[in-house]
């Protein structure tokens, strides 16, 4: 654990059922945990009932194995490298949509991704989003194109096809790759001939990269392999008559290209015998490729698939091709963290910190970033699960825990606490170990009350060490229901059990509402009802609960500039606030979303940016934003457009108060706001301090927020997925009907080549989103496989204050749901006049 350039940190990421937790199971099986013949079929790494049940992948889990590896394996390896032994840190990762929060936690804590692909499947929408996420987080990805054994089982592919496919899948990944990829990562393409595809099929277990099959024919021809392994991609033909290689097919009958001659047609022609049952004849074929020699007595006896698996398996193990690929082409937690630092630290990158981070010391100050909670087994306690960036943690040792909302210098979010146990997580168990030196995944025991979903950890003496920064998640919650106690008795319970919940899922979101009521946010249908049931059986140990229908959240917007310049005054009558609001330019509130424009930027260069991209004004830009909000974070601006007005900036404090409170709150129906720009234009203040204090201010300045919104034409805004549906020619009758119900919009339809199944891409507004999965597979009997995740905002078109809209139909709703008075207060209530 010690030698850091012998440690591989990876995730394991790809679009739902493209058999991530397989393949894993032949990398566990190959470092001793489970056995050779089970793999495949265990699916270890998927630890809890419910995951096993359904047959998906539900939290991310951490699995750290050991290898002994030969010489003759490490001689084409040309990095540094500590003895022939290596750890891997493996963590599985779901693939569903509503669960790509884990995925955010696992890639943060980990240094290569392996991308999973299915050579039926293609690239899917899911394999965009996660490897745009891995790329973010700069990790690098190698690819493996698995589930090769439906080609030669179900599809029955000859040579040609086969590689016209792969040539497709590679390329289409390659695109996303290039589109994200950072500088300073360098080159993140993969290519088959250099060794960062590999080819696999995991139920079965074996795999093979271009690099196993060139060192076999190496030996056979006495040629070069890495001259071998450029042969055996791309446009190089062979002619087995003439024993000569080709740029161009010479249309001779004996001509093939050669990846189809050297790699695809032996591993069809061993599995087509073997699945016919001609035993003299592959038991020679065999004996050629020295795997006779490997077969038990008992595994000749078997016949048919059974066989033809375990041959396969001792031919071409999965695991062989997966390590070799790993070691070689996955960095090492000292090379990784030398580009990762940036993204990483928050504070100045020359402190002793962030170059300790870069160095991968272990004998630097700690530096551990916790990115989830797992539940133990015991109930209600939780391991912090994470990775030591730099120093060592040890057992019983003394640790700050800095808190998502720390800032250096202050005491919040801040506790002094001492580790009781350091483990290394094992799938379903955990294996105590003394202390874990950096670059390595850890799981601490004893701190599950003072991290509520994930925190940076550092020495106790390290008191200006600046945190981790937070995770970008891809996804937001957007879905939620009420919970409530039948039983009443049962409300502590209840409150406990919502904490422990929140922990325990980087992505979930709990709150009580003013009305009483407690709300859970979640991703998705799935996500939610996954969240419920731990709710109720683990954290509340089965009482019973009263779950409301799923409600959506909306925004409030402005379509258009204020009417008039609209005037507050405050109690007292001796101050007056004039405002106006303005939408935000396109692209804007995105942005300020995804974190290209936050409040922490460098002023200038943020001007620069709103200059350049959105023609602000570079003083405006840089110097008048008062702030962002809601949350101080969020996509709507306080800017200053004031000339000389006194004493300014004493109300600056009281006027973001009153804006991250309206912006929280709207006037249509107490919904957040999103891309209002508020403009102040001038202020009438009274001299003495004391009457223009918080409490005349905040007041005021909502009020006037307010009337700002509603002379600027307000709207709402609802959330919108994209939803991604897979189905065969005859059943798209069916899903157009569907859609068209639901008000969904249809803008991409393109055929599979070489298949009759259709891939959709359709925009469907979430609210008619509930119950979407039952009513298409009822329309298409079954056929038909929607994938759905947020995609954007998007404006309703009616006008929310004219009576008998849609819109406005919806705000009364809400306002009856939320209990406030039924129709939205007129506007006089909040503009003064003169």
């Amino acid at each position: 654990m010690d030698k850091q350039d012998n440690i591989r940190n990876m995730s394991v990421i790809a679009h739902v059922d493209h058999g991530k937790s397989t393949l894993t199971d032949s990398l566990v099986a190959a470092a001793g945990i489970i056995a050779m013949e089970n793999a495949g079929d265990q699916r270890l790494t998927d630890t809890r009932a419910d995951e096993q049940e359904r047959c998906i992948t539900i939290k991310s889990t951490g699995i750290s194995l050991y290898y002994a590896m030969e010489d003759e394996d490490l001689k084409n390896y040309k990095g540094p490298r500590d003895g022939n032994d290596f750890l891997v840190n493996l963590i599985d990762s779901p693939g569903h949509v509503d669960f790509s929060s884990e995925v955010t936690a696992a890639l943060r804590i980990t240094d290569g991704a392996l991308v999973v692909v299915d050579s039926v499947e293609g690239v899917c929408v899911q394999t965009e989003t996660v490897l745009r996420q891995a790329l973010g987080e700069r990790i690098r990805p190698v690819l493996t194109v698995n589930k090769l054994d439906r080609c030669f089982l179900e599809l029955m592919l000859d040579g040609e096809e086969a590689y016209q496919g792969f040539e497709r899948i590679i390329e289409n990944a390659n695109v996303i790759m290039s589109t994200y990829a950072d500088e300073k990562l360098g080159d993140v393409q993969v290519y088959p001939e250099k060794g960062t595809v590999s080819f696999s099929a995991g139920l079965h277990g074996w795999a093979f990269t271009l690099r196993s099959f060139a060192q076999l024919y190496a030996k056979k021809m006495g040629a070069d392999p890495e001259k071998m392994m450029q042969k055996l991609w791309g446009a190089n033909f062979f002619d087995p008559a003439t024993r000569k290689w080709t740029k161009k097919d010479t249309n001779s009958g004996t001509c093939k290209r050669g990846f189809v001659q050297f790699c695809f047609e032996p591993i069809k022609n061993v599995i087509d015998t073997a699945m016919n049952d001609d035993k003299e004849k592959l038991f020679q074929m065999l004996d050629k490729l020295n795997v006779l020699a490997k077969l038990t007595g008992e595994d000749k006896e078997l016949s048919g698939k059974p066989l033809m698996k375990r041959i396969m398996q001792k031919w071409l193990p999965a695991h062989e091709a997966l390590l070799d690929m790993i070691i070689h082409q996955l960095p090492s937690p000292r090379s990784a963290q030398k580009y990762r630092v940036e993204n990483l630290y928050e504070g100045p990158m020359d402190d002793v910190y962030a170059d300790a981070i870069r160095k991968c010391d272990p004998n630097g100050p700690l530096m551990l970033y916790v990115s989830k909670m797992i539940p133990a087994s015991d109930k209600g306690r939780f391991f912090a699960f994470g990775r030591v960036f730099a120093g060592k943690i040890g057992t019983g040792q003394k640790v700050r825990i800095m808190g998502p909302n720390y800032i250096p210098g202050q005491k919040k979010d801040l506790y002094i606490k001492s580790v009781q146990r350091t483990v290394l997580c094992m799938g379903r168990r955990q294996e105590a170990v003394e202390d874990v030196p950096c670059g390595n995944t850890v799981a601490l025991v004893g701190l599950d009350q003072f991290i509520m979903k994930n925190a940076t950890l550092t020495g106790e003496k390290n008191d200006d060490a600046h945190p981790i920064k937070a995770m970008k998640f891809s996804v937001s919650p957007v879905v939620r229901v009420a919970v409530e106690c039948k039983v009443a008795s049962d409300l502590p319970k209840l409150v406990d059990g919502l904490k422990r919940l929140s922990k325990s899922d980087p992505m979930v979101q709990c709150t009580i509402e003013e009305t009483g009521e407690h709300i859970i946010a979640g991703a998705g249908e799935l996500h939610l009802e996954i969240c419920l049931k731990d709710l109720q059986e683990d954290f509340m140990g089965g009482a019973p609960l009263r779950i409301s229908d799923p409600v959506v959240s909306f925004r409030e917007t402005v379509s258009d500039t204020s009417d008039h310049m609209v005037m507050s005054k405050s109690p007292n009558k001796h101050n007056r606030l004039y405002m106006q609001a303005n939408p935000l330019e396109e692209g804007l509130s995105e942005d300020i979303d995804e974190g290209k424009i936050s409040p922490r930027d460098e002023p200038k260069a943020r001007g620069k940016f709103l200059a350049e991209k959105y023609g602000w004004d570079k003083e405006v830009g840089a110097k008048k934003i008062w702030c962002f909000g809601p949350e101080t974070t969020g996509p709507n601006l306080l800017v200053d457009m004031c000339k000389g007005v006194q004493y300014l900036n004493e109300i600056k404090d009281s006027c973001v108060a009153a804006f991250q409170w309206a912006t929280k709150e709207g006037p249509l129906a107490e919904e957040n706001m999103r891309g209002i720009r508020f403009e102040i234009h001038d202020v009438t203040l009274h001299t003495d301090a004391i009457h223009r204090g918080g409490g005349q201010i905040i007041p005021t300045c909502r009020r006037v927020l307010y009337a700002a919104e509603l002379t600027a034409k307000p709207r709402l805004m609802e959330p919108i997925y994209l939803v991604e549906i897979q189905a065969p020619e005859q059943a798209l009758g069916g899903i157009y009907s569907v859609l068209n119900q639901k008000r969904g919009m249809v803008f991409e339809e393109a055929q599979r080549p070489g298949t009759p199944i259709y891939n959709i891409k359709a925009y469907l507004p979430v609210i008619e989103s509930f119950g979407f999965t039952s009513t298409l597979r009822a329309a298409t009997s079954g056929q038909a496989f929607p994938q759905s995740v947020f995609d954007h905002w998007e404006l309703m078109p009616s006008d929310p204050l004219q009576a008998g809209s849609q819109t406005n139909q919806f705000v009364l709703d809400i306002r009856k749901r939320k209990g406030l008075k039924a129709e939205p207060s007129p506007l006089s209530e909040y503009e003064d006049k003169l």
